[in-house]
Parts: C-alpha cells; sequence; structure tokens
C-alpha cells in the first residue's frame, strides 16, 4: 500500500479530538479540575496566581539551606532563592539579598537546595504517574512515547498546573516495525494496520512522524533494536537499517525536532548515530568508534541505567541474566563516554505505573565512575541541554524556572539522598 498518497494529517485534529481523548486516557482533565477546585472560586490560593487558563505559578522564598549550582560547582551556606511568579528573581546568601514581605517562607536550614531535576527518558502515561515523578524530584522530563497520546496530555496539565506534572518534552507515538494498538491512537495511523511488513517503507516511516508532530509532538522516539525487557525478544537483533532511521531523523528535522533512539548492539548504536539522531538511549554495547562519533556530532547518550539494573532484579531468570550481563557493561560505556567527551543525560524509563526517582539514576550515574558533581550534571544542566530548556532548567538562578528540591543531606557527599528529597518545589508552589 502506498500512504505517500494518503492526504497529510489535519492539525485540526490536534487539540480537540486527539488530545481530549489523550487527556482522558492519561486523567489529566480530571487532575487540572482538582487543581482548579484547590484554588478555589473566590481567587487565588495563598503564594498562587490564577487566571483563566494562565498556569498557576507561586510566590516563595526559600532560605535557610546550602545552595548548589551544578553549572559552576558553587556552594552558598545560608542561602536565599526568591521566586516570584514562578520565576526565581534572586539568590544569594542570606543578608545579600532583598527577601520580599508577606511571601510564603520554605525553611531550609539543615537542608541542601538543587534545582530540581530533569527525567531525559519517562513514560508518563497517566496524571497519578506525572505527579508522582514531582514529588520524586523529576520538575522537567522528556517523554520516552506513550500508546495513545497521553504524554501530549501531560504535557498540556503541566503548563495550566505546573505542581502535578513535570515541564514535559512529548514523543507522542513509537515509531516502530509493529505499532500494534497504537494504529487506534489516530485515525490518520490506522491505514498502516494494512501494511504486510509493517511501518518499514520510507513513506511509513514519514507517515508516523508526520503524524505525530500534527499531533503536537516535541520529538520523535525510534528504535534499532530489539527490546531488552521483553524475554522473548533479542535486544541485539536489529529492526532497521541505517537508511530507514535517516528517513525517520529526515522527517523530523524537516520540521525543527530531534530523535532519539532505542539502541543496544554496536552496530544498532553506531547506524543509528549515523543516521542523525539526538540521542542514544540505553546503548549498553555501544563502541569507542560510535562514541567518537557522538562526541563529534554532539550526540547525548542517556544510558537509563536504572532500567537495566532493574532487569537484574526481575523474577523472570532471562531477564535477571540480561540485566546482571548488561549492567556492568553499561557501566563501562558511561565511563568511556564520559572520559571522551559524550555529553550525557540522566534518565529512568520509569512506565508501567511505576516511577523511579531521578535521583536514583544519578547515584547510578556515580558508580559508574562519574564525580558527584559530574553526576548531578547528567540530571540537571546536561540533560536541559538536550531538552532545549537550558535557559529555564538545570540551574536556580535569576530568570531560571523556580523549580527546587531541598534534601536531607549533602548530595557531594551521599548521592543517595537525591532519591527522597524533603520537599519539592515547581514554579514557586511546594509539590
Amino acid at each position: 500500500m502506498c500512504v505517500e498518497a494518503t492526504p497529510p494529517p489535519s492539525s485540526k485534529l490536534t487539540r480537540r479530538g486527539i488530545l481530549a481523548g489523550a487527556a482522558a486516557l492519561a486523567g489529566t482533565m480530571a487532575a487540572a479540575g482538582q487543581a482548579a477546585a484547590a484554588v478555589g472560586d473566590h481567587g487565588s490560593a495563598p503564594g498562587r496566581r490564577a487566571s483563566g487558563g494562565t498556569a498557576r505559578v507561586g510566590h516563595l522564598v526559600i532560605q535557610g539551606g546550602t545552595l548548589l549550582d551544578p553549572a559552576t560547582g558553587e556552594v552558598t551556606e545560608n542561602a536565599v532563592v526568591v521566586i516570584e511568579d514562578g520565576t526565581v528573581r534572586a539568590t544569594g546568601r542570606r543578608g545579600d539579598v532583598a527577601v520580599p514581605q508577606g511571601v510564603q517562607v520554605l525553611d531550609a536550614h539543615g537542608r541542601w537546595i538543587l534545582p530540581g531535576l530533569v527525567d531525559a527518558h519517562i513514560h508518563l502515561s497517566t496524571a497519578a504517574e506525572a505527579r508522582d515523578a514531582v514529588r520524586k524530584g523529576a520538575t522537567s522530563a522528556r517523554s520516552g512515547s506513550t500508546a495513545f497520546y497521553q504524554d501530549i496530555a501531560v504535557r498540556e496539565l503541566a503548563r495550566h498546573s505546573p505542581a502535578l506534572a513535570p515541564r514535559l518534552k512529548a514523543a507522542g507515538v513509537f515509531v516502530t516495525p509493529n505499532l500494534g494498538d497504537t494504529v487506534l491512537a489516530d485515525p490518520d495511523l490506522t491505514p498502516l494496520a494494512r501494511l504486510k511488513d509493517g511501518v518499514r517503507s520510507a513513506e511509513a516511516l514519514r507517515r508516523v512522524v508526520e503524524v505525530n508532530l500534527a499531533r503536537g509532538a516535541d520529538v520523535i522516539k525510534t528504535r534499532v533494536n530489539e527490546r531488552a525487557g521483553l524475554p522473548e525478544q533479542d535486544p541485539l537483533a536489529q529492526v532497521y537499517s541505517r537508511e530507514q532511521l535517516a528517513e525517520i531523523v529526515g522527517a523530523a528535522r524537516r520540521r525543527g525536532k530531534g530523535v532519539l533512539c532505542h539502541s543496544y548492539s554496536e552496530r544498532g548504536c553506531h547506524d543509528a548515530v549515523m543516521a542523525g539522531i539526538r540521542s542514544l538511549e540505553h546503548g549498553a554495547f555501544v563502541g569507542e568508534r560510535t562514541l567518537h562519533e557522538m562526541r563529534r556530532r554532539g550526540t547525548y547518550f542517556t544510558p537509563t541505567l536504572t532500567a537495566i539494573a532493574g532487569l537484574a532484579e526481575s523474577s523472570d531468570p532471562i531477564l535477571a541474566e540480561r540485566g546482571r550481563t548488561y549492567l556492568p557493561v553499561l557501566k563501562r560505556a558511561v565511563l568511556a563516554a564520559h572520559e571522551l567527551g559524550v555529553p550525557l543525560a540522566a534518565g529512568t524509563d520509569s512506565s508501567g505505573g511505576v516511577v523511579d526517582p531521578i535521583g536514583g539514576e544519578v547515584a547510578l550515574m556515580h558508580s559508574a565512575g562519574l564525580s558527584p558533581l559530574d553526576a548531578i550534571r547528567t540530571a540537571t544542566t546536561g540533560a536541559a541541554r538536550l531538552l532545549g530548556i537550558d535557559r529555564t532548567a538545570g540551574r536556580l538562578t535569576r530568570g531560571y524556572a523556580g523549580d527546587a528540591i531541598l534534601l536531607a543531606g549533602d548530595p557531594l557527599a551521599d548521592l543517595t539522598v537525591l532519591k527522597q528529597p524533603v520537599a519539592v518545589v515547581r514554579a514557586g508552589v511546594v509539590a
């Protein structure tokens, strides 16, 4: 079947039929309603402003803690962070920063203050998962795709009610040979169900990308290898060639979007990088030649150590053995990438209703050989650059988002404190 002759997808479906259906599946309409109810019928809640469809952001002063700037490594004792309208207006040592009167104060004495963390690979399909991610420290994130555009609805929830969801770059649906029930996500995808060989032709590949972008996806997610988390699949088996991946990348680039690519084998990783992907996901067996190419191109590496470590704990013997075998190999790849100067981004690959703390991924980066500060950067400044939000997230300084986490101890001495933030602030509101 020739899908190229099919009319282009209608952008009118983006915010109406498709997005409404995705919102219903994700439960974001109910969550937004609950947020509106919390604000009340007679004005804004303390420390917040609400006006029509504008985001409910806050005014907050965080004071008394130890502030870490991941970009510089600078540590400020007895610090003050002033957040107005959800944005940082001033930071510095207490006594050096003017503190506005009548604004909610969050006491951070005995705590460390860091910018909200960034999870660069997560699957958020429900409002409950989105809120859980925030409460575990991920105030910004990039989706690794969802089955029915729920991530696009979650992104809109985050814009309306920031405390309920991370600032999100949505990937829409997976560009994969077998779409399965995902063809039901969009009427413009259903013709692909008739393709005998699945989504493999140049026309079909472009079609899935175009439909995703028409529905509002910020990035495109595809694969070069089969999955590691399914015992019946071989993660080293290649499903797309370099040429097929280049079709996907080209279709995304024409609309100014990047591609993240699920990968495991060295050949698959190399083909994906040479095809022009923006970031390599998982990449357990990525080789030195590919890492050199990634450094040259500025291709990011998102190893998702959390997901691979999780396989080692599986009750399925095949998955458990796979995890035990892959994890040390992947850690060596992470360290090699870091030493070569390949940019790294932290991502948990959380899915299926379980949200792993992004702080755990940072700790695993450290266990792979990164210094504590460099490990923290993979979930702050580094991941923010990958997402294109490095002027918004990843630091707590003037003009940046008022997203912060408070920790029980010094993360430079013990990164495990990142797994359980004492408090999380999203756009100036305590989440």
